[in-house]
């Protein structure tokens, strides 16, 4: 019997930032699964994907299954935007997944926002996806592969999932089996998926959760009292009151349902965790690998004092991303910390845009200046990347105008040289300011008096983690999971098979 899926429309169009052409490196997604008969789950997963909102701002939702149907509800815009009250009251069940979307694969459109959703003969599915697939193409084939299914079915299947992303992909792949359960068909195509993969799915009774094999982005599994979750980050499970089990191993599928939990190894483990986790994506609280992320950060600016002293009356962070290594850098040097930056909390999203006027302020939309903490002194500014270089030039630009006699740029992480195609959504090489300038180039470019990067082995060696077990491709353009051709990535790869009708002709020469 089909269970039905209902689900709001939203306008189809979210501005990501206030000036796209400012925009800086992009979270990916957060994950978030509950099995809990007896708690009001759809608002666990609220709570959880509120702590998990650091990693995607475009769309949210929520599905629950009762045990007989599965309800998904999700629209474009903030958790908070998203869901109400009355919304979380009508989604009933002991069971629940959610997702907060940044897009990296497939364009930030209703159509595409998670959990999908998929009919089949014998049931439901709904599943989010954080991460990448580099083998989009190969996952194209093999679902225009699949045996047709009902005409009812299909009818529904295509007015549900006209999605454009890899995990559209995913679930049409999982929800095909017809002589198999749903836990087997799985084992079949996690082995096939290329990427970066930390998915969390269900059907009406079971939760199922899976990480690719080399763990590129994190996912935790915890406990409540009468149930179980899975999440992005362990901070989401600190949010809900959940205690920390351990974190869902790389190539492991973790199975929930009234029988208990089950695990199984669909793969070899190969870990590749993602390092720039350490260094802006996870919320500082977090944990990844046994390594406190605020500590990693704070250790990442002491060991950029060491490697870039300079003689100064501040240490100031850009706000909040910088804080932690500005923290570090202070203590390590024996500079003073204050805040020189004041963040307007409430500039994140918004669906308005701003008018010509108001953009050409750029930067002043988000920070101000504090003139009385920065006048006459000579400023060290501390922040964890630079993308394309025009949000420092433009910082640089406020602070000596509030009166710095000089001001020093120090970055926590290596110079960005190379894009991720595992999740995270940088510029393009072209866009990078260090893919073409060195280091006194770039210091010249943005108007800082001197421009210090942290080493890659400090970056390293701050996160307590072995170099071989962590993914730095976005630093080295050393990927640990080989690229297919160029031609077959991209965030619109999907739209632009659609509108040329055929995906299988890019491997033509």
């Amino acid at each position: 019997m089909l269970r039905d899926s209902w689900s709001r429309p939203g306008d189809g169009s979210l501005s990501d930032d206030l000036d796209p052409q400012e925009r800086g490196p992009q979270d990916e997604c957060g994950v978030f699964g509950v099995w809990a008969p007896g708690e009001d789950v759809a608002k666990l997963t609220y709570f959880g994907l509120y702590a998990l909102q650091h990693r995607g701002q475009e769309a949210a939702g929520i599905a629950v299954s009762n045990g007989r149907q599965i309800l998904v509800y999700k629209d474009m815009g903030l958790v908070s935007q998203v869901f109400d009250e009355t919304t979380l009251a009508s989604l009933k069940g002991h069971l629940a997944i959610g997702h907060c979307r940044y897009s990296t694969t497939g364009a930030s459109v209703w159509k595409n926002a998670q959990p999908t959703f998929r009919p089949t003969a014998d049931g439901s599915i709904a599943l989010g996806h954080n991460g990448n697939l580099i083998n989009t193409h190969e996952l194209v084939e093999m679902v225009a592969e699949l045996p047709p299914a009902s005409d009812e079915l299909d009818i529904h299947a295509r007015d549900l999932e006209a999605s454009t992303n890899d995990t559209g992909l995913v679930t049409a792949l999982l929800a095909h089996h017809p002589d198999t359960s749903l836990e087997q068909r799985a084992l079949e195509v996690l082995p096939t998926l290329r990427g970066a993969f930390s998915m969390v799915w269900m059907n009406e009774d079971t939760l199922y959760a899976a990480r690719d094999p080399q763990g590129i982005r994190p996912l935790v599994l915890g406990r409540l009292e009468r149930g179980w979750v899975v999440a992005s980050e362990d901070s989401a499970l600190a949010t809900i009151g959940a205690s920390v089990v351990r974190e869902v191993e790389p190539g492991e599928l973790v199975v929930i349902d009234s029988e208990g939990l089950r695990s199984h190894h669909f793969a070899e483990p190969e870990p590749k965790g993602c390092v720039f986790e350490y260094v802006y994506l996870a919320r500082p609280d977090a944990t990844i690998s046994g390594r406190s992320v605020h500590e990693a950060r704070v250790e990442m600016g002491r060991r950029l004092a060491r490697e870039f002293p300079v003689d100064a009356d501040l240490v100031m962070p850009v706000p909040e991303s910088g804080t932690p290594a500005a923290a570090g850098y202070a203590e390590e040097s024996g500079i003073p910390f204050g805040q020189g930056f004041v963040k307007n909390a409430y500039v994140g999203r918004t669906f308005i845009q701003p008018s010509q006027s108001l953009r050409q302020l750029g930067i002043r939309l988000k920070l101000n200046a504090l003139p009385h903490m920065i006048r006459g002194k000579k400023i060290v500014v501390v922040d964890d990347s630079i993308v394309r270089g025009n949000t420092q030039r433009a910082q640089v630009r406020m602070l000596r105008e509030a009166g710095a006699l000089e001001v020093h740029v120090r970055i926590s992480s290596p110079p960005v040289k190379w894009p991720c195609f595992y999740g995270i959504d940088f510029a393009t090489r072209a866009e990078l300011i260090a893919n073409g300038l060195d280091v006194d180039e770039i210091a010249a470019s943005v108007g800082a008096d001197s421009l210090g990067y942290i080493s890659l082995e400090g970056m390293v060696e701050a996160t307590g983690q072995p170099e071989d077990r962590l993914c730095k491709a976005c630093f080295t353009g050393e990927y640990p999971i080989p690229l297919p051709d160029e031609r077959l990535l991209g965030k619109h790869l999907l739209e632009a098979s659609i509108s040329s009708e055929s995906l299988p002709v890019l491997n033509n020469p």
